[in-house]
């Protein structure tokens, strides 16, 4: 313990403030991982949209008929 708090009872006060200084640590860090987040949300969006062309694209191949008219 320290002198300060040996000297007189804690107040009202003293909670408020240091519930203001925890709370605006882990906001900073919250907002933080939201910008993260979103980041990240947004790169697998991405991929998957262009794993899902590719499988497009192959399926397409696979199906598409061929053709062939030759003259005689």
């Amino acid at each position: 313990m320290s002198a300060r708090s040996a000297a007189r009872p804690i107040t009202r006060a003293d909670l408020e403030a240091k519930f203001r200084q925890v709370q605006s640590g882990t906001q900073k860090g919250a907002d933080t991982a939201r910008g993260v987040g979103k980041a990240t949300g947004a790169l697998v969006a991405v991929g998957a949209l262009g794993v899902a062309y590719m499988l497009g694209r192959r399926r397409g191949r696979k199906r598409r008929t061929m053709v062939e008219i030759r003259r005689v």
